[in-house]
């Protein structure tokens, strides 16, 4: 089944490459509503911007998608992650600025505001993209592709992830998660974004990451982490990888089943994806979740445990 909050939860903060304070709040929406952002800030145009992947924008350093009448939001992915973490399917997502404030450069200040909050079963059927033949895109050393599960029994979404780094304090990474029961709030959620200190200044020259701080992304320089307590995983990097395309899968509207497999993917590349799947009514199906098929999809059995995790 579908579900939404029980109850409003807001946030405060700063955008990460705006710099701007902006606030957040989440509220219930009905079945069959999806993510849907309004800007309270914007007046005399359409103030609402569906999270979804044909309103997306390319970008290599954010997700940010953008309505018709130009009206925008950008770095939803990490808020868009723990929506689909938690397994929120349809919420209302109130700001009143361009750009989703980035917390500690993770999503697990959202993921513990949504699971104190709570969540109500609706009385709607909860449908999934189930893919059934290979999609791939490449650009240059990156690819990004989503391929079938091998054999019958039910399953949700496996990401793959490999990441190749020059810095030694990243280097080369790579993890694979199966994302039921609980697996993004253990193993993703608190996993920060992060950045070489030589692009820094270069983002900065362009208007970007004026929000950006020590403390709300892992900042390194060669082998060294500047950020202050260093990495909260030997693996951070690529697991935030991995919850950038959790978050960028979300804008499809429904929870996927299938293998998603990045390498040195990012979001413009998971958006390109996306699209090329859309593209091919052949490689994928919609299937109604049986209570089976729920219990793999991320947000399933969530446990106290889990929330202990990322409080």
């Amino acid at each position: 089944m579908q579900t939404t909050l029980t109850r409003h939860v807001g946030f405060t903060g700063t955008g990460l490459h705006s710099g701007r304070p902006v606030r957040l709040v989440l509220r219930p929406a009905p079945a069959g509503h999806g993510i849907v952002f309004r800007r309270m800030d914007v007046v005399g145009l359409d103030r609402l911007v569906p999270a979804r992947w044909d309103l997306v924008e390319i970008s290599p350093l954010n997700t940010r998608i953008v309505n018709a009448a130009g009206v925008s939001v950008s770095t939803i992915e990490h808020l868009m992650a723990a929506l689909s973490g938690c397994g929120v399917h349809n919420a209302l997502v109130e700001i009143d600025g361009p750009e989703v404030p980035i917390l500690d450069g993770s999503a697990a200040g959202f993921a513990r505001a949504i699971l104190a909050a709570g969540l109500v079963r609706q009385e709607a059927p909860l449908q999934a993209i189930e893919i059934l033949r290979t999609v791939e895109v490449r650009h240059g050393p990156a690819m990004a592709r989503l391929r079938p599960h091998q054999g019958d029994a039910p399953r949700g979404l496996v990401i793959d992830f490999e990441i190749d780094f020059a810095d030694p304090a990243i280097g080369h990474q790579g993890r694979v998660l199966d994302m039921a029961n609980g697996a993004f709030l253990r193993e993703l959620c608190d996993s920060r974004t992060f950045c070489r200190l030589s692009d820094v200044e270069a983002m900065q020259a362009q208007g970007l990451a004026l929000g950006g701080t020590f403390e709300n992304a892992v900042v390194v320089d060669g082998a060294k982490v500047l950020s202050p307590g260093g990495l909260r995983h030997p693996d951070e990097a690529v697991r935030h990888k991995m919850l950038d395309a959790l978050g960028d899968l979300a804008t499809a509207g429904l929870p996927i089943l299938g293998v998603y497999e990045g390498l040195r993917a990012g979001h413009a590349m998971t958006n390109r994806l996306l699209r090329a799947l859309f593209e091919r009514p052949e490689s994928w199906r919609l299937v109604t979740c049986d209570a089976a098929l729920e219990d793999h999809l991320p947000g399933s059995r969530l446990k106290p445990a889990d929330l202990a995790a990322v409080a």
